[in-house]
């Protein structure tokens, strides 16, 4: 049986476009990811092929892990050579999606109006925490939380909602998926966090030597800095469990 597409609407023909542009740019650059296929895109929404799956749990997680790394490294290697985490990077055409630092710096400022960092101290410790993350090569962030991977009935893995693309640096989209998987599961152990990253390593690796050396302790200060970008959200869309400030695997068992 045929699934009937899906249709996602959009308020501005602006994001519409740039959505369309992102999904070409992961299908061209980010070959070993598999996404939904753009059927049609008009001024004001985008029709995709319909998939059927559940989201990523944590069983699944080594294999998400070597996806993005393949994928990162592939990036790379393809476009991302020569980004800067703090400029935007440029498409052919002329457009552009954001750098890494600049939007983080005023999500971070919004956290600490909310309430979700106590004080202009803990404020200026994340934005410190932030700023060391800013370094190595670039890869692209594309919000892995957990219900942005489908696992079909073939075990693939299918990547959804790409609407909004980003520079990071290495491991950082890995960090958000291990954090949305702690918000909905609990924690993961030590032991499991350290092999889900030498997956992650080992694949990236594959596209250049100079690439796999995320370490742990820059995998522990992207998940401190998803700790505090994610607060508001605890307690909705399944998250039951809050990540510490924090965040460390360290110790688990």
């Amino acid at each position: 049986m045929t699934l009937a597409p899906f249709t996602k609407p959009y308020a501005e023909p602006e994001r519409a476009a740039a959505a369309a542009r992102h999904h070409q740019w992961l299908t061209e650059h980010a070959k070993p990811l598999r996404q939904p296929a753009l059927l049609t895109a008009r001024p004001n929404s985008l029709t995709f092929e319909r998939i059927e799956g559940r989201s990523v749990r944590p069983d699944d997680l080594p294999r998400v892990a070597a996806l993005l790394g393949h994928a990162h490294g592939a990036a790379w290697a393809s476009d991302l050579r020569s980004a800067s985490l703090d400029t935007p990077h440029h498409f052919r055409d002329g457009t552009t999606f954001d750098d890494y630092l600049g939007p983080r710096k005023r999500a971070l400022r919004r956290r600490h109006k909310q309430g979700y960092l106590p004080n202009k101290t803990a404020l200026h410790a994340m934005l410190g925490l932030l700023e060391s993350t800013a370094q190595g090569p670039c890869a692209f962030y594309k919000d892995s939380n957990l219900r942005n991977f489908i696992v079909t009935s073939k075990q693939d893995i299918v990547v959804v909602d790409t609407d909004d693309l980003s520079l990071a640096p290495m491991g950082y989209d890995l960090a958000k998926l291990i954090a949305t998987l702690h918000l909905t599961y609990g924690p993961l152990t030590d032991r499991a966090v350290t092999n889900v990253l030498l997956a992650y390593n080992a694949a990236a690796l594959r596209h250049d030597a100079r690439l796999g050396t995320t370490d742990r302790n820059q995998l522990d200060s992207s998940l401190a800095l998803h700790a505090v970008l994610t607060a508001p959200y605890v307690g909705r869309n399944g998250y039951r469990y809050r990540l510490p400030l924090r965040f460390s695997h360290r110790g688990a068992s």
